[in-house]
């Protein structure tokens, strides 16, 4: 039971780090505009880029240790041989997987340090995390199935965990944005304003994305029967991850309609400040829904679908 809660934590880890580093970089690269790339804000994401990816490495590191003590059955960490650590890496597909997200991630902090247009590097930095996150799917429920199975249940995780990183990154830009004060960004409202509502079109696909592929992955772990929902441990806490969900889009859909337009109509008339807190209480409840959202698919990999 404690190494399940310790897989938990660290896959639940390592979603909150990879996702909200490609949907960061994904919104630096298409939501930001001329200046804007290079003004405080566009600093302050290359920063969270930065970190989350660092976060990743380090995460993975130890996960790659958990794994490798829990497969040689020794009793400590300090028992562990290089020898396993070679095995697992060079003989297994978690090892495969485990190499190419390091070496994603680790193109992404060169990324980072190198004199590139903003926009290029958000566009490359995206590319990279974005690899990073797909290494993910390598390992889940999608990479026990082969031939055309396997690859159209792997494609439907791929699809899924980039749908939900662009929304995760989506968030935590809004937050930052939100959350600045006036006097560090003067713009930081009208931006917020703009980019929240330019996202209606990109939060349309992610959705359909998310729904599309939730349900095929759920037809090929479960199969076409939905009484597994009630009655196995997979499905009840596959039900809240639903809810959760659901609250995500009740919400998402309040900023879009009510709380964006709300904003962007107080700001031409200098009184935004009730506005914009509503929305930042809005954007902040939506993103622990999202952790919450992460947290239920980190337990749903430790579980048996049966």
């Amino acid at each position: 039971m404690a190494d399940d809660g310790l897989n938990i934590a660290l896959r639940f880890g390592l979603y909150v780090c990879l996702a909200s580093a490609f949907g960061v970089a994904l919104f630096g690269a298409y939501a930001l505009r001329g200046q804007e790339q290079a003004s405080l804000i566009a600093r302050r994401l290359r920063v969270f880029i930065g970190g989350a990816t660092l976060g990743g490495i380090t995460l993975s590191i130890a996960s790659l240790a958990v794994l490798a003590k829990t497969m040689s059955g020794t009793p400590s960490y300090g028992d562990l041989s290089v020898h396993v650590f070679e095995m697992l890496l060079t003989g297994t597909h978690v090892g495969m997987a485990w190499s190419v997200r390091i070496l994603a991630l680790g193109a992404g902090l060169l990324l980072l340090a190198l004199p590139l247009r903003p926009q290029r590097c958000f566009q490359a930095l995206a590319a990279a995390c974005g690899l990073a996150l797909a290494t993910l799917a390598w390992v889940g429920h999608g990479a026990m199935d082969t031939g055309l199975r396997g690859a159209l249940h792997l494609g439907a995780d791929i699809a899924h965990l980039w749908a939900a990183g662009a929304w995760m990154g989506a968030l935590c830009a809004f937050v930052m944005l939100a959350s600045l004060p006036p006097n560090r960004l003067p713009d930081s409202l009208q931006l917020l304003s703009r980019t929240s509502h330019g996202f209606a079109q990109w939060g349309s696909g992610i959705v359909a994305t998310l729904t599309m592929t939730g349900a095929i992955n759920y037809l090929l772990i479960v199969g076409s029967d939905l009484g597994p929902l009630s009655s196995t441990g997979y499905g009840q806490l596959l039900l809240v991850k639903l809810a959760l969900f659901m609250a995500m889009l009740a919400l998402a859909a309040a900023n879009r309609y009510r709380l964006s337009p709300q904003l962007k109509q107080s700001l031409s008339t200098g009184r935004s400040d009730h506005a914009s807190r509503l929305l930042r209480n809005s954007l902040w409840t939506e993103t622990v829904l999202a952790l919450l959202v992460l947290w239920s698919v980190a337990w749903l990999g430790v579980l048996s679908p049966q």
